[in-house]
């Protein structure tokens, strides 16, 4: 009998797809899941398009504290196992919070398209990838969120650029790390899968 090695389970995969960071981990870590996701998660995400509308172009422009806003609100959600009727909403909405937020300071501060669309297309890869590997039963590694930041600490990081004035230098910076880090460990991960999770899927679709 061949004995096939499966990549463990998370608790959930809506909690895989909201691809929080360490900080963001760490405030679920303080309510101990007590916290239900979806209304902090609708919370940051108004307050960031409020935000957003009041001004992003300027180093002192109300935009650029949205993602520590967003953080406070949506971040103790982290913890909680997401397990509710409309929980599956949260990573959509974090998912918009953080590509809207990026996207609107890339164009308020003039930075070439050519690097938006790598930073956009780098997170848009990741969570792509993420998702379809949750369907194969082939998770990605635990550490992959804390090194890719979280959706968290992408938008903390481009708003400090903001507050610095260096937007175009962190999106090119963020967006050559992201694409390495995210294609490398991808690609390591896929070619892996025959003998893990894709191969256990195989075999449970031959019986």
């Amino acid at each position: 009998m061949t004995t096939v090695h499966m990549t463990p389970v998370p608790r959930s995969s809506v909690v895989t797809y909201r691809d929080d960071g360490v900080l963001s981990r760490g405030m679920g870590l303080l309510v101990a899941g007590q916290l239900p996701p979806l209304p902090p998660a609708l919370a940051g995400a108004f307050v960031t398009a409020v935000m957003l509308v009041l001004g992003v172009a300027g180093d002192n422009g109300p935009a650029v504290f949205a993602p520590a806003v967003a953080l406070m609100l949506a971040g103790p959600g982290s913890s909680h196992p997401h397990d509710g009727r409309f929980d599956w909403l949260v990573p959509p909405i974090l998912r918009l919070t953080e590509y809207g937020f990026v996207a609107c300071v890339g164009f308020a501060w003039d930075v070439p398209k050519v690097l938006l669309f790598a930073l956009l297309g780098a997170m848009l890869f990741h969570h792509y990838d993420v998702v379809y590997r949750c369907r194969q039963h082939v998770y990605p590694p635990l550490w992959l969120a804390s090194a890719g930041l979280g959706w968290e600490g992408r938008m903390l990081l481009v708003a400090l650029g903001a507050l610095l004035g260096a937007v175009t230098p962190v999106f090119a910076l963020l967006a050559l790390y992201l694409l390495g880090l995210f294609g490398w460990e991808s690609v390591t991960c896929w070619i892996a899968a025959p003998r893990s999770g894709v191969e256990a899927a195989d075999l449970s679709g031959d019986d």
